[in-house]
């Protein structure tokens, strides 16, 4: 992130335009180095997904999946400046998604239409991942084939789902990130 609370969307249709960034603690954008990876890892399957910004913060990885053809992104982020930030860069940026404003962990708990991208980036004291990852599981947000891209800090464990398998993986300084792809259950398990 500059300096100035900002941060630049790297590629698609909203190449180049910033996003304002509150301060707060425990944000840490995903860096233009990372997300330039990411992306290109998903380049051939964004096209048309739904995705889910899970502890979206500013919004970087939906508003990037959005700038990249995604159909549809839903954001969810509990802090309410956060949250007010996001609306109003998506506001600015002409771009339509919805925000919720929860707790990941008792949106998840809701239940809903499967999505095909998430992207799980909580805050690093929080140690949701695990959470995460079996809530999405449990109540049935993920398509068969969907792709779960997680940030974490690096060395830290994580018990990912069965389903789930490595599809690539990266380290940026501290933070290791993970694409994992689901896949079906074996039915003799």
């Amino acid at each position: 992130m500059s300096a100035n609370g900002r941060i630049r969307i790297i590629g698609g249709s909203l190449r180049n335009s910033r996003l304002e960034v509150p301060d707060a603690p425990g944000l840490r954008p995903t860096p233009d180095r990372v997300r330039e990876t990411l992306f290109n890892w998903l380049q051939p399957v964004i096209g048309g997904a739904r995705c889910l910004d899970l502890f979206a913060g500013t919004g970087a990885l939906g508003i990037e999946a959005l700038s990249r053809g995604a159909a549809m992104a839903t954001f969810v982020e509990r802090d309410a400046r956060l949250s007010a930030a996001l609306i109003a860069n998506l506001a600015r940026l002409k771009v339509q998604a919805a925000v919720v404003g929860d707790d990941a962990a008792r949106w998840l708990s809701a239940g809903g239409k499967p999505f095909d991208i998430v992207f799980i980036d909580p805050p690093f004291a929080g140690n949701l991942w695990d959470t995460a990852a079996a809530a999405l599981e449990a109540h049935g947000w993920l398509a068969p084939a969907a792709w779960v891209y997680v940030e974490c800090p690096k060395g830290t464990p994580m018990a990912v789902p069965a389903t789930w398998q490595v599809h690539r993986s990266g380290l940026a300084g501290e933070v290791a990130y993970t694409l994992y792809r689901r896949t079906p259950a074996d039915p003799l398990s």
